[in-house]
C-alpha cells in the first residue's frame, strides 16, 4: 500500500552518496593520497583522508593538505579526479540499497541526494549504479555552497515544496549531520562509512545504524 505524504513523518528522505549509499570511501581516500604524492605534498593519513569525505572537492583538498599552495589547487584537483576515475569501477552499492530505496518509494517517500560530489560525478554514478530513477531531486557541491552550509538542503526543499521539518538527512559523516543541523532538519547517522561514531554522536542524530538493513528497518518504523 502506498502511503499518502500527509501520513508520513518524513515525506522527504535525503541521502548522502559516498559512504552512505555507495561503498566508495576507500577509493576516495586512495585518490587523495596518490594525488598528494604526485605533487610531492605530505600524504594524508587514512584518518585525515577519510575526514574530508562529504566536503566539496576544493575545501576538502585544502583541509587535508594544509600546506597546499594556491597554484597547486587546479593540478591537485586534476590528479584527484584522475585517480578517482581510475578506481571508480571498484565502487559498488552497499548491500540492500536498491531494495531499501524501492521500499521507501513504495511507502510514498520522496527520495533525494545531497552530496559533496560534482554534478558530473553524481550523474556518472547514477548511470553506472542504476539509481537515477529513484530520486526526485539532487544537489551537488559545485551547484552552490558545499556541506555543512544549509544551502544544499534549502535547494532541495525549494525543489520539492517541502519544509525542513518534513525531511530527514542520512549520512556517514559529521559534515552530513552538521548540514542537517544548520538547515533545521532531523538526521540519521550510518556508522559503516567514513567517520567514527564519536564524531557522529556529537551532532545528535535521531539514531545511529550499523547497516543498510538496520537503516531500512528504522525508516520503515519511524519515518
Amino acid at each position: 500500500m502506498v502511503l499518502m505524504v500527509a501520513e508520513l513523518r518524513f515525506p522527504l528522505v535525503i541521502f548522502d552518496w559516498d559512504g552512505t549509499l555507495a561503498d566508495s570511501t576507500a577509493v576516495i581516500r586512495r585518490a587523495l593520497q596518490r594525488s598528494a604524492e604526485d605533487l610531492r605534498y605530505p600524504v594524508p593519513t587514512d584518518a585525515q583522508a577519510s575526514f574530508i569525505i562529504g566536503m566539496g572537492l576544493r575545501p576538502a583538498l585544502a583541509h587535508a593538505i594544509p600546506t597546499l599552495r594556491d597554484e597547486d589547487i587546479v593540478p591537485l584537483t586534476e590528479r584527484f579526479r584522475y585517480h578517482f576515475v581510475q578506481g571508480e569501477n571498484e565502487i559498488v552499492l552497499f548491500d540492500g540499497v536498491p531494495e531499501m530505496l524501492a521500499a521507501l518509494r513504495t511507502r510514498g517517500h520522496w527520495l533525494a541526494v545531497a552530496t559533496g560530489k560534482s554534478r558530473r560525478g553524481l550523474d556518472r554514478a547514477f548511470d553506472t549504479l542504476g539509481l537515477r530513477d529513484f530520486f526526485v531531486a539532487s544537489r551537488c557541491a559545485d551547484e552552490g555552497f558545499s556541506k555543512p552550509h544549509p544551502g544544499m538542503l534549502h535547494a532541495l526543499f525549494d525543489k520539492t515544496g517541502l519544509r525542513a521539518a518534513e525531511a530527514v538527512m542520512i549520512g556517514d559523516t559529521s559534515h552530513d549531520l552538521q548540514l542537517a543541523e544548520n538547515a533545521g532538519t532531523a538526521s540519521i547517522a550510518v556508522t559503516y562509512g567514513a567517520h567514527e561514531r564519536e564524531l557522529l554522536i556529537a551532532h545528535n542524530p535521531l539514531t545511529l545504524v550499523d547497516s543498510v538493513s538496520a537503516l531500512r528497518a528504522y525508516l520503515e518504523a519511524h519515518a
